[in-house]
């Protein structure tokens, strides 16, 4: 059976207010042995988030979805010392695959490999970089039993080397047996329910209809939302820290109403990459959001050097069915500059706009990509609605130039009701 792009496809309304879709398909492959017996099933959804570089040294972002002349070439069974590889070939030169390993009892994926061909103009234009670009990730996918098939809606990611490969609505099996796909289903984490804790019922918090009480309930205002808790944030190059991040990041989306949504430090893991002139903070809470922050170096070349946050852009994804994916990009910033080898601080509030349907908030920001030392902030540049300090002089000078006005004022009527005086006599 040929892979094929399952219809009907799904339409992901995007987020952030623009006016097109995204439209991705279900690949769907059943490979065979030589006896024409089923032997590896999957069906999923997949889409690819890549950042690249331009001619003119810039960074955009593309979305690479699956198209409907999918094929799997090189696909192989495996058995009992060989893995087994599913393999898909799509669009212009992209190619993605897994293979998975077993024991006596059980089945796992083990690496998945994308390739990606930036010859693909349609998708990458004015790359720089041309031809194919391979990524390799550990496949995170835990041992299932064998003729279960495994089964996870939720969306999944893989982030590696400025590519985000998102996984949903997957069904697998490898190494199936008698060609017959099994019909106990091993769940991923994410698809489990979560078991409330069991207390005593509460009738006062329970809500009934009423024959004899006709008074509506009353009206409660919506409660606020408060702001973000303080993450701390590292990177590291070897056993060395080169990246440090303490900041409160609240999400601004503009829909049909409002949504602020705040990122919290517990369930966010930080990610990223260091260097001499340009670094990366990628911060992830819960697989569902992602906001990545890009810090370069400017007069690279200059005796006295500062760096900045050049670039910003947040991929939001929804945790429950993979429906909605959306991401927006701002590489126009100028913000956040100090010297090198310093930190930047500010502990006020400060606004990133993203586009006109997205924006974050900062709060307690305190960072430092580049020139760590001893795993510790160096000496830190205050953002100017930090710095009272300049506050004391304007408002004692403002003072004085009050009174010194009141005195002028004073003289100079006094001098008139004098001189009137005079003239009377």
């Amino acid at each position: 059976m040929e892979p094929r792009c399952c219809s009907p496809c799904l339409l992901f309304l995007l987020l952030l207010g623009t006016s097109g879709f995204f439209q991705s398909c279900a690949v769907e492959v059943d490979v065979k042995d030589a006896s024409n017996a089923t032997c590896l099933y999957a069906k999923w959804m997949m889409r690819f988030l890549i950042k690249y570089e331009t001619n003119s040294s810039d960074y955009k972002n593309a979305t690479l979805n699956l198209s409907s002349d999918v094929t799997h070439n090189g696909s192989v069974c495996g058995n009992d010392t060989q893995a087994a590889l599913l393999a898909v070939q799509f669009g212009e030169g992209h190619s993605w695959s897994v293979n998975f390993t077993k024991t006596n009892e059980t089945y796992q994926g083990d690496f998945i490999t994308f390739t990606y061909n930036t010859n693909d103009t349609t998708v990458f234009p004015d790359a720089k970089r041309k031809g194919p670009i391979t990524v390799v990730v550990k496949d995170t996918m835990h041992p299932v039993q064998l003729n279960n098939v495994f089964v996870c809606h939720n969306t999944d990611f893989f982030e590696a080397e400025n590519v985000t490969q998102v996984f949903w609505n997957v069904t697998v099996q490898a190494f199936v047996q008698n060609g017959t796909i099994g019909k106990k289903e091993s769940r991923c984490h994410a698809d489990m329910p979560t078991s409330a804790p069991t207390v005593p019922p509460t009738i006062a918090n329970v809500t009934t209809a009423s024959t004899t009480t006709l008074s509506p309930a009353p009206t409660t205002a919506p409660k606020p939302v408060e702001n973000p808790d303080t993450g701390n944030y590292s990177l590291k190059s070897g056993n060395k820290t080169c990246l440090l991040a303490t900041v409160g990041l609240q999400l601004n989306v503009s829909q049909d109403k409002p949504l602020l949504i705040n990122i919290n430090p517990k369930t966010t893991s930080a990610d990223g990459t260091c260097g001499n002139t340009t670094a990366t903070l990628k911060l992830n809470d819960r697989n569902s959001t992602l906001i990545g922050f890009t810090f370069v170096v400017k007069n690279a070349s200059a005796s006295v050097q500062k760096f900045y946050l050049k670039e910003v852009n947040v991929t939001l994804l929804n945790r429950l069915n993979g429906s909605v994916i959306s991401s927006a990009d701002n590489s126009n910033f100028s913000q956040w500059d100090a010297f090198l080898g310093s930190s930047y601080m500010c502990r006020k509030e400060q606004t990133l706009e993203i586009n006109e349907n997205l924006q974050i908030h900062t709060f307690n920001l305190w960072i430092q990509p580049f020139l760590v030392k001893a795993d510790k902030f160096s000496t830190a540049q205050e953002c100017s609605l930090d710095d009272d300090s300049i506050l004391i002089p304007i408002v004692v000078g403002a003072a004085l130039a009050g009174l010194i006005a009141i005195i002028v004022v004073a003289y100079i009527i006094g001098r008139r009701k004098s001189y009137a005086g005079y003239q009377t006599l």
